[in-house]
């Protein structure tokens, strides 16, 4: 993405690294630049290319950094009704009890959240300072635009790092660019972040543009701040401070219509106009993969031209949830777990080895498009073999589709060696998210008629999806999606936007913070369980209580702080 990428590369090289000591934020310097050398116009451009260089999750290397991933489908989907871990029980077990609701403060994926996405904060603190110390004082100094610029850019990506920790461990230190290391280490997680994450997005709406800061697709603009503080409002039930942002970036965006639904999966044309907000993703020239798609490295299909890892499986609920009635529209009251469809799931000899899909099944396009199922093409690698699923019988016969990449477009955009690691990159925010989150606040001001133009908007670019093909040569599905006729009540139009956002967004790492801030998790995830516990040995009866809609912060966090963190459960 122009000079951004090559500039994050250099960067990783030369950037001051933090890490944790006696405090959560603990400064040592590890490399050769100290905060000295930063200072200058030149520096403080350094130093935000660093600050972006944490949006792909990962501070260095490639290996361990999955709960950190900008996709979130370890908290976001495995945590909820849409996917399993997958694989098999013993790799990466502590992965099992995230999706079984019972993680302690010492299981291995707290850490790397916390870590990495502090990291970003002291980035962004650390290109703040630097860049009041570069307009204070006698030197060069950046124009007035790029410092505003600049500003907005910080503090549209703090406050971004600062919402990703606080929907998983809620109860966080907030450390901003005034406070000394040893202040840092001192703050205590008694308060409320999400009015200084508010006060971050304001002040990046008010400083940056429209058009993206020196050309840049790759930079943060206006209309990420307005979606931003829209969604942490409506984080809040704020939904008539939200509408009015999400309305400014539909107004300032390509009709939803003229956007193609699978353009935000292909990697050809990433960085297109869907996206508001984007994790960028690149191979860097000599073939390593630090600054790609690490996060998402274990959803590869565990056979197939990648051949690693087998995680992240989309559930059988997930997948039946697809079907529609006559009429095109999803089935509203679960019905849809009826006579669930469950591809080769539980056959043997024979019949698992000569398995035809069932193409007679009524299904909502985008399903092709989101689950690899059993004898149906699954992108250009042709139809999806049961080998490629590494144990079926623990996570079940379904594979994610969004993350992956053709097998056309791995030449360049995969590392060589391990070609799991692409450049594909993550959406974070992308436009459709804001048409639903738009309906959303349409329905809780009860605004019906919006919300369902909202929605329909999205159904309606679905239902010009191609069909996928079985390994028959016939469509894999009778493809159906139709328009809501109307909202009757507010109630019909609740759960219709609701159900929107399971199929529009399946697998893009919102499901389970949808559900805690519906408060809606324990009602839809034990039943769920005791539903896929039928099919999938890796699922369990559980009991959900309101504890599990935030995980704990990490128990060496706690033990660092010396009495600063309180655990929050």
């Amino acid at each position: 993405m122009k000079n951004l990428h090559k500039s994050i590369i250099v960067l990783c090289l030369l950037f001051i690294v933090y890490s944790c000591g006696k405090g959560f934020l603990e400064q040592k310097p590890q490399a050769i630049l100290s905060e000295e050398q930063l200072k200058g116009a030149k520096g403080v451009e350094s130093a935000l290319i660093g600050a972006y260089g944490i949006m792909n999750g990962n501070i260095s290397g490639t290996w361990g950094n999955y709960s950190s991933s900008p996709s979130q489908w370890l908290f976001g989907e495995v945590g909820s009704d849409n996917a399993h871990k997958g694989s098999n029980s013993l790799d990466q077990s502590p992965m099992n009890d995230i999706e079984l609701h019972r993680v302690n403060p010492s299981n291995d994926n707290l850490p790397t959240m916390w870590r990495v996405y502090y990291e970003g904060i002291g980035r962004c603190n650390l290109t703040l300072s630097l860049l009041k110390a570069v307009q204070e004082g006698s030197g060069e100094k950046l124009s007035d635009q790029r410092a505003k610029e600049i500003t907005g850019e910080a503090r549209l990506l703090r406050g971004h790092y600062y919402f990703f920790l606080a929907r998983v461990f809620r109860d966080i230190p907030y450390v901003d660019e005034t406070m000394s290391t040893q202040e840092a280490a001192k703050v205590k997680n008694d308060k409320d972040v999400f009015p200084m994450i508010e006060a971050d997005f304001k002040a990046a709406i008010d400083n940056l543009p429209a058009d993206k800061p020196l050309g840049d697709v790759g930079r943060v603009d206006k209309r990420a701040a307005q979606a931003y503080l829209g969604k942490l409002y409506l984080y809040q039930k704020k939904y008539a401070e939200a509408l009015p942002l999400f309305q400014e970036v539909i107004n300032n965006k390509p009709a939803l219509s003229t956007l193609a639904f699978d353009a935000n999966f292909n990697i050809k044309t990433k960085n297109g106009p869907e996206g508001v907000l984007v994790s960028q993703s690149i191979i860097n020239p000599d073939g390593s993969g630090d600054n790609g798609n690490v996060g998402d490295m274990l959803g590869g299909l565990y056979g197939g031209p990648i051949n690693c890892c087998g995680f992240f499986q989309p559930t059988v609920d997930l997948v039946n949830s697809f079907k529609v009635n006559a009429s095109g529209l999803p089935l509203l009251d679960g019905s849809y777990r009826d006579n669930p469809y469950v591809s080769d799931q539980g056959l043997t000899g024979a019949a698992k080895d000569n398995y035809k899909v069932n193409t007679a099944i009524a299904f909502d396009p985008r399903l092709d498009y989101t689950v690899g199922r059993r004898d149906v093409n699954y992108r250009d690698w042709g139809v999806l073999q049961g080998s490629w699923i590494r144990d079926q019988a623990f996570s079940g016969p379904f594979v994610g589709v969004k993350q992956m990449i053709n097998v056309a477009d791995m030449d360049g955009n995969v590392s060589p060696g391990a070609s799991n690691i692409t450049a594909q990159n993550v959406n974070i925010i992308r436009l459709s998210d804001v048409y639903l989150m738009a309906a959303e606040c349409a329905v809780e001001t009860n605004a019906l008629p919006l919300a369902l133009t909202m929605v329909n908007a999205v159904r309606q670019r679905a239902a010009s999806l191609p069909a996928v093909k079985a390994g028959s040569g016939s469509a894999a599905a009778q493809y159906n999606v139709k328009p809501y006729a109307s909202f009757p009540n507010q109630a019909y139009a609740r759960n219709a936007v609701r159900f929107e956002r399971r199929l529009e967004l399946a697998l893009e790492g919102h499901r389970f913070f949808d559900l805690v801030r519906w408060g809606t998790a324990k009602s839809v995830l034990e039943p769920f369980m005791e539903f896929e516990k039928k099919y999938v040995a890796a699922s369990r009866t559980i009991t959900y209580t309101d504890k599990n809609n935030y995980l704990p912060l990490p128990q060496e966090q706690i033990d660092r702080a010396q009495g600063a963190l309180i655990q929050n459960q």
